[in-house]
């Protein structure tokens, strides 16, 4: 019997580590229907390794990011879900299995594992996402140890597309993913019109799989910060109103201290700059969701990131955040 799951996975070089994947998936319980590689113009082996597995290559011609390689996935696809899948992730045997028979009995819309860190030994790289009301995200359980309270099932609102099941149709109601952000909160975005759409997923911890994380560019790498902190203007041009300016500059600005305390303050600089020229163009396009919608889906986040904050990390960032953004 077919899965009725096509794997998308959005690639720029790191054959290497595509290779990983695709055994990963030829390893599945449940075997994908189709399993689709969206290359963003590789100058390796990439698509001698997809030939090899026996996956579909969709070449480019450049790099046209993340966000629209996804995009070129989900329109090749036909089948009911779909599952998008970062290069530098390897699932457990049971992972798509598990992923699409418990949103299938929970009549969720979407399903997320959960993330352990590559070459750790019991630290999570995260499990679902969380939004504040700066603009500013949080991956749940990132760098925490694999357990309480995270290996619990719980409804979502944001699922991280490193690793992420999805109906298909969902995007014939949301839209695709916004190309504007090219990498990196692009998912948030998605997740808060979900959200805002009343379309709920889940998260399945006993679907798993390793994360190795910022394969392509590196963790704080001057392009990742940047990314980042332009998209971060990106998403509250597009969504925040006007009552949350304190949060939005305060959230911001404190990200911007840590960007500077890891040497790439130049880069969140760019970033920020980048972003503010952006910012009336993306205002004017998009229609703002009402506060009365969009508060109490923001603010039941920002409770999440402080309950879990407090049960495990006790991030730095977050405990500033709280201390003078509420």
């Amino acid at each position: 019997m077919p899965s009725q799951i096509t794997v998308v996975v959005p690639h720029w070089n790191r054959a290497q580590l595509l290779e990983r994947l695709l055994e990963s998936i030829a390893a599945q319980t449940l075997a994908p229907d189709r399993v689709l590689i969206a290359d963003n113009n590789s100058t390796d082996l990439s698509d001698q390794v997809a030939a090899r597995f026996g996956a579909e290559f969709l070449a480019s011609t450049c790099n046209q990011g993340f966000a629209r390689a996804v995009n070129r996935g989900i329109d090749a696809a036909s089948t009911r879900w779909v599952a998008i899948l970062n290069n530098d992730v390897e699932l457990d045997p049971s992972c798509l299995q598990l992923l699409r028979d418990q949103a299938e009995a929970a009549q969720a819309w979407f399903a997320a594992p959960r993330l352990l860190q590559a070459g750790s030994t019991g630290r999570l790289d995260g499990c679902f996402d969380l939004l504040s009301r700066s603009g500013c995200a949080w991956r749940a359980g990132h760098g925490a140890p694999d357990g309480p309270p995270f290996d619990q099932p719980r409804t979502i609102a944001f699922a991280p597309l490193t690793a992420a099941l999805f109906r298909r149709d969902l995007f014939q109601r949301t839209g695709p993913l916004d190309e504007r952000f090219e990498s990196y909160l692009e998912d948030v975005d998605l997740g808060l019109r979900c959200a805002l759409a009343g379309l709920p997923g889940i998260y399945v911890p006993a679907a798993s799989a390793r994360h190795t994380g910022s394969a392509t560019l590196g963790p704080w790498s001057p392009q990742m910060v940047e990314l980042i902190a332009r998209n971060q203007v990106i998403l509250a041009a597009k969504h925040l109103p006007r009552a949350y300016y304190w949060q939005i500059v305060a959230g911001q600005l404190l990200w911007g201290a840590l960007a500077f305390r890891r040497g790439a303050g130049v880069a969140w600089w760019r970033g920020k700059r980048a972003g503010m020229r952006l910012f009336r163009s993306v205002r004017d396009a998009s229609t703002p969701s009402p506060q009365t919608a969009l508060d109490p889906i923001l603010r039941e986040s920002e409770s999440e990131i402080r309950r879990l904050q407090q049960a495990t990390t006790r991030d730095g960032y977050w405990r500033a955040y709280f201390l003078v953004a509420l």
